[in-house]
């Protein structure tokens, strides 16, 4: 149903992948979407460890989640192998992914290439892969390696359905933004959506006075800073988190946190649907 890359030009810590991680939670926890989210970096297991204690299994919470197999060959590496075979239907993509939420949440590990040019051989695949995916789950998400050559990382984008521009408070990291942004046609698309994350609503950078410097029609979107959500996602256990804030009130400190990754979500499924009542 829709392809949604999260990307940055930022070199810099953006919180991308943290991010990508609530915003995936929180959809699938909430609504019944069945969701796939890839990971296209390389030697870095900061997604997966959001889910899963290392070397351990998750838990089970009152039947809504499946326990995974630790130790199972998955991974975009598994897959290409079976690819350049010619065994591909849409439905083989699952078979190398790894269970979160049963029938809601599945994650692919990024490859584990020994060196920058076997990744770059296999994230050559990602664009079919992807699109297989596609064919399968109703949302794919996915984030997008910064190690990843531009050849490489332009194709996915290119197959993507919405785009998720990873922004920080940073000045700089604003107006590269909008010089790229002046200069590249890409980002004239109407399937662009902005997110800071790490958000420090204290900066005088806030959301509101960067939706108003970069001329923005729609608030830019935030994923605030939150202790206890970093903390989770660290020890593998941002599923608990997330259920444990199912019902959380306006008094609580985490409730900032929460409330606007909800609203994050409301405005991809917004633009998704957007975007089905065009084809």
């Amino acid at each position: 149903m829709a392809i949604i890359t999260f990307k940055s030009n930022e070199i810099k810590e953006t919180g991308q992948t943290l991010s990508i991680a609530a915003v995936a939670t929180k959809m699938a926890i909430e609504h019944n979407y069945k969701i796939l989210v890839i990971s296209t970096d390389f030697q870095d297991k900061t997604l997966e460890d959001c889910f899963w204690e290392q070397e351990k299994a998750p838990k089970l919470f009152s039947g809504f989640m499946k326990p995974a197999t630790v130790g199972v060959q998955s991974g975009i590496d598994e897959l290409v192998r079976v690819i350049s075979s010619n065994k591909t239907n849409p439905g083989i993509i699952k078979n190398y992914s790894r269970i979160v939420l049963r029938d809601r949440l599945d994650v692919m590990p990024g490859s584990k290439a020994k060196s920058n040019e076997e990744y770059e051989r296999i994230a050559a695949n990602y664009p079919e892969i992807i699109q297989l995916a596609n064919n399968y789950y109703d949302i794919v998400l996915v984030d997008l390696g910064k190690r990843m050559s531009e050849q490489n990382a332009n194709r996915i984008v290119e197959v993507s359905d919405i785009v998720v521009v990873n922004l920080t408070q940073r000045l700089k990291n604003i107006d590269d933004f909008v010089e790229i942004r002046e200069s590249d046609d890409f980002y004239k698309r109407r399937n662009i959506m902005l997110l800071i994350g790490r958000y420090d609503s204290f900066s005088k950078y806030n959301t509101k006075n960067i939706t108003r410097y970069l001329k923005e029609r729609e608030p830019v979107g935030v994923i605030p800073y939150n202790t206890l959500y970093f903390e989770s996602c660290s020890e593998g256990k941002i599923i608990d988190f997330f259920l444990k804030m199912r019902n959380i009130d306006n008094t609580d400190r985490n409730y900032l946190f929460v409330k606007e990754v909800e609203n994050f979500v409301s405005k991809i499924i917004y633009k998704i649907q957007e975007l089905q009542m065009k084809i």
